[in-house]
Parts: C-alpha cells; sequence; structure tokens
C-alpha cells in the first residue's frame, strides 16, 4: 500500500513526524507558504492565529497536489488558534481527497484542536485524528502514531 505524508511545519514539530512516518515506508512531501511570519513570537501567534480563525489559504511554493496512486493520505498540520495553520486549508482545498484512506496529524503546544477537530470531522467524517503535543519538545509523542 502506497502512503504519502504531506505536511506544513512552522517549528520543526512537523519535520519531527515526517522522519518518524518516513521510517515506517511514507513518501514525504513537504508544503512551503509564501506567508511570512515574523520571528518574534508574540507577533507570530497574533497573525497567524487571525488569519487561521479567519480560514486564510495563502499561496503555496512549489505544491504537487498530485496524489494518484496513494491510497494512504496523512496529513500534519501546526494548530494555530485552536485551527488548522493557514498553509493546511490551502492544501485541503487543492488536493481530492476523495476515496483515499485519511489520517490527520496536528500538533500543537497544548494537544488539542478544538475547532480544526470540528471542521475535519465534518469534512471527512471517516478520517483518523491524531493529537500531538510539540512532539519536536516531548519524548513519546511520536509513539501516538502508532497506536
Amino acid at each position: 500500500m502506497s502512503k504519502l505524508f504531506i505536511y506544513y511545519s512552522f517549528s520543526g514539530n512537523g519535520d519531527v513526524v515526517a522522519k518518524a512516518l518516513e521510517e515506517k515506508g511514507f513518501e514525504i512531501r513537504k508544503v512551503e507558504s509564501k506567508l511570512k511570519l515574523r520571528k518574534n513570537l508574540f507577533l507570530q501567534m497574533m497573525k497567524g492565529g487571525f488569519l487561521a480563525s479567519i480560514g486564510a489559504k495563502p499561496k503555496l511554493i512549489n505544491y504537487n497536489n498530485n496524489v494518484d496512486g496513494y491510497e494512504e493520505i496523512y496529513i500534519g498540520a501546526p494548530i494555530w488558534n485552536g485551527r488548522l495553520a493557514c498553509p493546511v486549508n490551502t492544501i485541503l482545498r487543492d488536493t481530492n481527497l476523495d476515496d483515499k484512506k485519511v489520517a490527520f496529524i496536528l500538533y500543537s503546544g497544548s494537544g488539542t484542536a478544538k475547532y480544526a477537530d470540528k471542521k475535519l470531522n465534518k469534512l471527512y467524517p471517516e478520517a483518523k485524528l491524531i493529537h500531538l503535543q510539540q512532539p519536536k519538545n516531548k519524548k513519546g509523542e511520536v509513539e501516538k502514531l502508532y497506536e
């Protein structure tokens, strides 16, 4: 079975998840956003959280949305203000996930994503949701991928 992990990572948490999934046989596809956030943490949180709350869909740099030939698609997303990070909104808009086994790996400081869960359950009711709390800094979080 061919498996693909498409993800966005702002602070490196998604990169940790990608490495773990690559070791399990997933092909990895990291996306980059044209949206740039400032280096100041407070300003990052304000701008990113606001844009997430309005469902912004920024342009992606060289994103390949072709998922033909993959049976299983995992999508990795940071959580901003309880919502999917903006670049992941673009992935969902531009990628046809029909007839695919889909799972979402959500990584955040709190390990929760109330609004993101609600949105994903509505769009993809059969999808598996996996919540990780800062896998870059917390040992054992990536093990939740295999539960």
